[in-house]
């Protein structure tokens, strides 16, 4: 379990380090340089337009990926989506700007993130249930939520390596060549991944099914798609929580409060760190109180700390903006330190891997794709402090509390049978 747990882990950390790497270009150069005829604001908005696509893509490749999964195995579509996801990374470096090249330019970048989201979308799916279906049922949790863990270091790696260059690099030559550096290096982390991966044996609840679904979407769309549709909205929180930290506030904090580039990437990333380390004693929580409470919890935290959260990054402190970040950060994982076990849970094992994927990264479209270009907008039509911001991220965090409620509980030892699935409408 371990050595399964480390392998699953070493590989979401780079999908998510490609997956982020690219957030974070976007919200501190990729405007001026692909779209240097808009505004600074509708720059932003645009390059913020390009992150989306990625959201977008990722269900496409739940539905991809999790076919394979569902029909030939969770391991395959591990090397797969590394893969596509490495590869499309290591282009976004090489696609030349809008002065080079004119309106190609974003076009290039705008199919290059497409595939990236793509990759990911297959990624969480196959990683978490290669996982949490050879883990023992007490400790699925604790597993799972390795998987999990990844996000957390791809985020720290990508945010270390543009803090790097920032602080080392002129503004001229970061923005000349510095900004590819990141992207480059993907393709050596997909080559260690894919290296670590290479051993892993398959998932032996998937080889104990006699019946293989033959269109696996077909199936979750037919008998789960209340199930999906709650998911999706239940995740939707913890997706925008993240995402206006980690994406919108640097970009906001950069340009209206002139907060400098590596003190904001500092804060940020001391944030990410404590989520990280506090992912695995979370979901030990889950294991022994059970996955929804967490949730709730979660979700409840997400409502009551967003107003404080933009209050205090309006102040441009780096103490105060970082106390923000931590209790919205602290909020957030205690929803998403239990979701690698909840969600395979959720759903029987023949549409496991589309089911769960496709439900997470739904959520992804709800609350990441939208959250950075719904916040810059909101912010540009207010004041010093963006309360609408804060509106926006409390209402979303009431839509998925009103999911989780809906949602059954699913630790092993609080149903009769583990693998039982849920009544889905």
């Amino acid at each position: 379990m371990l050595r399964l747990a480390a392998a699953s882990l070493a590989g979401t950390a780079v999908e998510f380090y490609d997956f982020f790497v690219y957030g974070t270009a976007a919200a501190l150069v990729l405007g001026p340089l692909f779209f240097p005829t808009f505004s600074p604001a509708a720059g932003t908005l645009a390059a913020f337009g390009t992150f989306g696509i990625g959201f977008v893509a990722r269900p496409l490749g739940s539905v991809l990926f999790g076919h394979i999964g569902d029909r030939r195995g969770r391991r395959p579509v591990l090397v797969a989506s590394l893969l596509l996801t490495g590869a499309s990374t290591v282009a976004v470096g090489c696609v030349p700007t809008y002065d080079t090249i004119g309106t190609a330019a974003p076009v290039l970048l705008l199919a290059l993130r497409f595939l990236q989201g793509l990759g990911l979308g297959g990624e969480w799916g196959g990683a978490v249930l290669l996982t949490a279906e050879h883990a023992p049922p007490g400790r699925r949790g604790l597993w799972s939520s390795f998987p999990q863990v990844g996000p957390s270091l791809g985020f720290m790696l990508a945010n270390g390596v543009m803090l790097g260059l920032s602080t080392t690099l002129s503004e001229a030559q970061f923005a000349s060549w510095g900004w590819r550096i990141p992207f480059w290096g993907a393709g050596l982390l997909a080559a260690a991944g894919l290296w670590l991966r290479g051993s892993l044996a398959e998932s032996p609840r998937f080889l104990e099914i006699d019946d293989h679904a033959r269109v696996p979407l077909a199936e979750v769309v037919r008998g789960h798609w209340r199930l999906v549709l709650l998911t999706a909205g239940a995740l939707a929180a913890g997706y925008a929580v993240f995402y206006a930290v980690t994406t919108w506030s640097l970009a906001y904090a950069t340009e209206r409060l002139g907060v400098s580039r590596p003190v904001m990437l500092g804060c940020v990333m001391a944030t990410v760190v404590v989520q990280g380390a506090l992912t695995p004693l979370l979901a030990l929580l889950g294991d022994r109180w059970g996955r929804r409470p967490l949730c709730l919890t979660g979700c409840a935290g997400v409502a009551l700390w967003m107003f404080p959260m933009v209050a205090l990054l309006a102040t441009g402190e780096p103490l105060l903006m970082f106390l923000g970040f931590l209790g919205a950060s602290l909020a957030f994982i205690t929803m998403f330190a239990v979701i690698a076990a909840y969600l395979p849970e959720l759903y029987e094992p023949r549409v496991r891997c589309t089911g769960a994927a496709v439900g997470y990264n739904l959520g992804g479209v709800l609350g990441g794709a939208l959250t950075p270009i719904v916040a810059t907008a909101l912010a540009e039509h207010g004041g010093r402090v963006p309360w609408g911001v804060g509106a926006y991220l409390t209402a979303l965090a009431l839509l998925s509390l009103g999911c989780f409620a809906l949602l059954p509980e699913t630790r092993p030892t609080a149903v009769t049978v583990p693998e039982a699935t849920p009544s889905t409408g």
